[in-house]
Formats: structure tokens, C-alpha cells, sequence
């Protein structure tokens, strides 16, 4: 059933039989197109509100049009790390503009509400957002869906979109990078150059799932071209971290002669390290990145690295919040945006 519904001369909302029925949207959306799950007497309240209000389905309105009836309100919950708002994050700031410019292209509202994660991106607290039934769409942006997070997901009654975050368990639609494929091209890259000392910094086998993919792409990147030796300095992907990381991989592997870093923040380190033990970048060692933050191509040398675009992963993000509105049958789909080397002046070639 069709959950635009008109009388003569006037347009009904989906939030009118919401306020008569005492119910969420979300709920009255699910009632309407009679989908599972719903109490049969909470179901019987939309449906009569319904009927008293004398309104029937509007059978002509576009899928389109239906989409944007639908989804009202959209919840934007992204991880926020201690003493780091999430619009100063060199990576996800970007990401939230894409958010932003497709829900003001759709007319959506958008809700937005902070989940603080420790280190290893693990939620400490469940946002207010999540326990309140104001949205009919939500995005999780950064996070890992685990502990006390995930149960409450699973029964939220809207469709639920991952970006850049990953689920231990359930179903959900996604937008993610291809970290796998854009870690062995980066690897590859320092290899086709000569490297065959090059060391990984930014990651740990229990890492968050994006830092793991990147250290397979690694380790993948060196079997493929029978490079046999590997150089792991695990660390949290921060740059305090990373520089004491790579510090200590250079000094006691001097035969290293490049790093990929995990991400840019821990690339940047490695180039400071190296400079603090009198290697000079690009000559005496090589660095490559990924994500191409804005600060990549600002320092000396500028930082060669894999550029993530990360606001159309915001934009693809709510577009696909909206399919699933359309289509809430469909399969759970991943959404894998393929990263481009950028290349500048971090990485020479070996002779």
C-alpha cells in the first residue's frame, strides 16, 4: 500500500495519523505498507486513525515522490573520539557535507546526534537519537556496531544505512572504500618503484575493520609481487601514536625504505619521524598514505596517497537510505567506492 495518501482538495502527511494514533512515522509507514513486526494493536490504532480521518491511498504517486513523503526526518549519529568534534575530523567532516548537500537536494530534515567511541571505535554510550522514535531513516557514520549499540539497532523499525562503519552482526545496507584493493595498489605502486623494505604503520590485527582490510591489501600486495619480508609497526591510526610507532619500526629496521601508513594522519607521522632521525623524504624514504585529507597536499614534500571521495560517499549514502525506503524487500546492498592514486612528492624511486 501506498503510504501517500489525499483527500479531496488536501494532502495528507504521514506525521497527521502519527499524531492521531499516538505513534512514530515510522510505525505509521510500516502499518501502511503492511510490513511485519508491529504490535496488531498498535496496528489497528494507525489503521483506524486512518480511517477516521477519511483518507485513502494516493495510487499515483512516484516512486520518487514516495521516497521523499517517506523519509521526513533522517537520524545522522557519527562517532565522535575525545576532545575531536566530528566536523573537525580531517576524513568524516567531509563526508557529513555530502550528507548535508543531498538531504537539503531532497528536502530532508536532518537530525544529528554524536556517538562517542573509545580508541578502537567501540561505542561508550548510545546516543538519545537512537532511543527515541523521531526519525524514518537513520545513518550511522564511523562506527563499529557492537556491545550496546547493536541490539539497538536491530530493532529499530527504519531502514538504517552504515557509512564507513561496520556491523558484527545484522543486515544493513553500506557505503564503504574498496581498502583491500586501494592498500595493494598503494603497496604495488612502492614496489613498481623499487621498494622492497616497506613497512605498514597504522594498524593491529584487531584493529577496526577498514584498518584490518588495508593490512590484508598489504600483506596481499607483497605475496602477489613475491616480496617476502614484512615490517608491521602496530599502533592506534593517531599520530602520536603512529610517530612513537614509526620511530621505533626505522630505528630498529634501517633497511626500511618505505611506509604506507593506514591512513594520512599516520603517514604524516611517519614523515615527521623520519625527519627527526635525519632521513629525508622522499630521498631516504618513501611514504604513501590514504584518504587524501586536505592537509596531504599542504606539507613538504606533499604527501602521495589514495584518495577516498568522501562526500560522495555522503551523497550515495543517503541516496541509498532512500532505495531501501522505496524497495524495504530488497537484498542488504554494499556500496564500495574504489580510491585513485594521487600521486605528489613523498615516494622516489629505488635504484
Amino acid at each position: 500500500m501506498n503510504a501517500s495518501l489525499t483527500a479531496v482538495g488536501k494532502r495528507v502527511k504521514l506525521s497527521d495519523i502519527a499524531h492521531k494514533s499516538g505513534v512514530s512515522v515510522s510505525t505509521v509507514s510500516l502499518v501502511l505498507r503492511n510490513k511485519p513486526g508491529i504490535p496488531p494493536e498498535t496496528r489497528q490504532r494507525v489503521l483506524k486513525a486512518a480511517q477516521e480521518l477519511g483518507y485513502r491511498p494516493k495510487k499515483s504517486a512516484a516512486h520518487s515522490q514516495l521516497a521523499l513523503v517517506q523519509l521526513h526526518n533522517l537520524g545522522l549519529v557519527v562517532k565522535s573520539e575525545p576532545g575531536l568534534a566530528p566536523q573537525a575530523n580531517p576524513f568524516y567532516s567531509h563526508v557529513l557535507a555530502g550528507i548535508e548537500e543531498a538531504c537539503r537536494q531532497k528536502r530532508i530534515n536532518l537530525l544529528y546526534a554524536t556517538l562517542l567511541v573509545d580508541e578502537m571505535n567501540h561505542p561508550v554510550e548510545v546516543p538519545r537519537l537512537l532511543l527515541e522514535e523521531s526519525t524514518d531513516g537513520l545513518l550511522v557514520v564511523g562506527a563499529l556496531v557492537n556491545g550496546a549499540l547493536a541490539p539497538v539497532l536491530e530493532q529499530k523499525a527504519v531502514p538504517i544505512v552504515l557509512v564507513d562503519a561496520y556491523a558484527l552482526s545484522g543486515r544493513y545496507d553500506a557505503v564503504v572504500s574498496d581498502n583491500v584493493g586501494g592498500a595493494c595498489q598503494a603497496v604495488s605502486y612502492l614496489i613498481e618503484r623499487g621498494h622492497r623494505h616497506i613497512g605498514l604503520l597504522g594498524s593491529c590485527p584487531d584493529a577496526y575493520p577498514s584498518l584490518r582490510e588495508r593490512r590484508q591489501g598489504y600483506i596481499q600486495a607483497l605475496q602477489e609481487r613475491g616480496v617476502a619480508k614484512t615490517y608491521f609497526a602496530d599502533c592506534t591510526p593517531k599520530k602520536e601514536t603512529a610517530f612513537e610507532a614509526a620511530t621505533l619500526l626505522l630505528s630498529q629496521h634501517p633497511q626500511v625504505t618505505a611506509i604506507f601508513g593506514c591512513n594520512d594522519e599516520v603517514a604524516l607521522a611517519a614523515m615527521r619521524a623520519a625527519q627527526a632521525l635525519g632521513r629525508q623524504v622522499p630521498e631516504e624514504l618513501s611514504v604513501i598514505g590514504f584518504d587524501d585529507i586536505d592537509l596531504a597536499q599542504h606539507v613538504t614534500p606533499p604527501l602521495t596517497t589514495l584518495c577516498v571521495d568522501k562526500v560522495a560517499m555522503g551523497r550515495r549514502a543517503v541516496q541509498l537510505l532512500i532505495n531501501r525506503v522505496e524497495f524495504p524487500d530488497a537484498e542488504p546492498a554494499t556500496l564500495v567506492l574504489h580510491p585513485c592514486l594521487i600521486e605528489r612528492e613523498s615516494v622516489s624511486t629505488r635504484t
